[in-house]
């Protein structure tokens, strides 16, 4: 009951730190090491990157609309006027061209070098960090950003080479956990010329094929190396699940209406308050 316990908490964290700039990866890395889930380190390994599944369905539901490429009902770009084609909703499909070519970055690497990253950068001193440097890269971009006009305020009007860029944004938090996937994109586009709210959906539809496969990944390995799943451990995955996406519902919904009014300037001065706690506490917890 403990451990079912623990991953209720851990699917709270998941489901509020997904989808704000504050880093999912990195919160689940520090409360592991004052919460130590009693598994394996290959399942925990993997529960880490496919509980997230569960808020990406959170964007699924939320924007099934703006996301799903097919439908003669309220299709403004059909591909025809009849036919097949008449059902084929060419505007989503164009935004799901960008979203793969913002894929391509982060994809390369995490096939070619994802057990390297995790042996080399998994841990408190890259997440406290990277926490700390993106959040004083936040706070400096959104300055230089006030007071003027986006250049891109729709995906619709981003060109192929900036959905390029902010997956290469994306990139740096593929490698560094701390860094946030959510705030490098976000960033990455505000330092681009894209507003706010539509570098947050971009960021959205942007997770639903990363994490598909980022979690896919995990489960082939994990498969690969242990055989199968115990009946506690798919348990413990399914409700983790099952929280991170009722949370990240809600949370969602409310980050699209604070940013209406507010910048990320806040959630730059949490991620550096909180990357300096946790020099300060495992730095102290080493000696």
């Amino acid at each position: 009951m403990t451990e079912f316990i623990k991953v209720l908490i851990l699917g709270i964290v998941e489901g509020i730190t997904e989808w704000l700039p504050v880093s999912s990866t990195g919160h689940i890395i520090l409360v592991d090491e004052f919460m130590k889930l009693k598994a394996s380190d290959d399942f925990k390994e993997m529960f880490d990157v496919v509980i997230q599944l569960g808020a990406i369905m959170a964007v699924v539901l939320l924007y099934w609309k703006e996301l799903f490429p097919f439908g003669k009902k309220d299709n403004p770009h059909p591909l025809s006027t009849d036919g097949a084609g008449a059902y084929i909703k060419t505007d989503i499909f164009k935004m799901w061209f960008k979203v793969l070519v913002a894929c391509v970055p982060a994809a390369i690497v995490g096939l070619a070098f994802d057990d390297m990253l995790n042996a080399l950068f998994f841990n408190w001193q890259t997440v406290a960090v990277m926490l700390i440097l993106f959040g004083i890269f936040m706070i400096v971009v959104e300055k230089r950003n006030k007071g003027k006009t986006p250049v891109f305020d729709s995906i619709a009007s981003m060109p192929y080479c900036v959905a390029m860029m902010i997956g290469a944004f994306q990139l740096i938090a593929a490698v560094f956990p701390g860094t946030s996937r959510s705030g490098a994109t976000i960033v990455g586009a505000l330092l681009i010329g894209v507003s706010r709210k539509t570098a947050a959906e971009f960021t959205f539809y942007l997770a639903v094929p990363v994490m598909f496969g980022a979690s896919l990944l995990k489960m082939v390995k994990f498969f690969a190396d242990n055989g199968h799943m115990t009946g506690t451990e798919a348990a413990m995955l399914l409700i983790g699940m099952v929280v991170a996406f009722a949370v990240s519902f809600f949370v969602i919904k409310l980050l699209m209406s604070y940013i209406k009014k507010h910048d990320f300037t806040v959630f730059g001065w949490y991620r550096i308050v909180l990357g300096v706690l946790v020099m300060l506490w495992f730095g102290v917890a080493a000696k």
